[in-house]
């Protein structure tokens, strides 16, 4: 296991760029406890925190904590919503394997609209698609086994599939695979 250079827990998010920022919203237990051990399962070595990035892995232009306000400001007036996760699928592009968002996701896709300007602008080299990874960097012939595996125990699954969106987490890559949260922001904290 990862530790941060505060002697913390570091978890494991996609990439392995160093120094780059995301912003993501954690899956509550008892769902997020479920979607971390099928990764494990899936990915022996893994260690994960099941999560929505509302911005994918980027590096900063300028100052992060110049992005940070940022986020902050944004996600204070974002009610928060339900998200409801749906089918197992595959990207083509890059073989991961992952659980697909249906309610919630155009919310997601607006609310990466907003944050993806100013201090948190990048550009994003895939379209940006509300998803969870469930499994990466899985060698070509072994992908579609194990999204087999993956549809089987989801389907197996028999706790809630929603959780509500209220908190996001600004998040940084201090090393390899080694993600500390730096801030966390509640939705809807300043009334619209």
């Amino acid at each position: 296991m990862d530790v941060d250079v505060n002697g913390g827990r570091c978890r494991s998010l996609t990439g392995k760029r160093l120094d780059v920022f995301a912003l993501v919203i954690y899956v509550p237990d008892p769902l997020g406890r479920f979607l971390d051990d099928l990764r494990r399962e899936l990915v022996p070595h893994c260690d994960p925190h099941a999560h929505v990035s509302v911005l994918p892995p980027r590096e900063l232009a300028g100052d992060w904590e110049r992005a940070a306000q940022q986020a902050r400001s944004l996600t204070e007036r974002w009610a928060p919503f339900e998200m409801e996760l749906t089918s197992v699928e595959i990207f083509p592009a890059t073989s991961v394997i992952y659980i697909e968002i249906g309610r919630g996701a155009t919310e997601l896709r607006r609310l990466h609209a907003a944050m993806n300007t100013a201090a948190l602008a990048y550009p994003e080299p895939y379209p940006y698609h509300p998803h969870i990874t469930v499994a990466q960097d899985i060698p070509c012939e072994g992908v579609e086994a194990v999204a087999e595996k993956a549809r089987r125990c989801w389907a197996e699954y028999r706790g809630t599939r929603v959780f509500r969106a209220e908190r996001a987490v600004f998040v940084r890559n201090l090393m390899d695979n080694c993600w500390k949260d730096l801030a966390e922001y509640p939705l809807g904290a300043v009334p619209v």
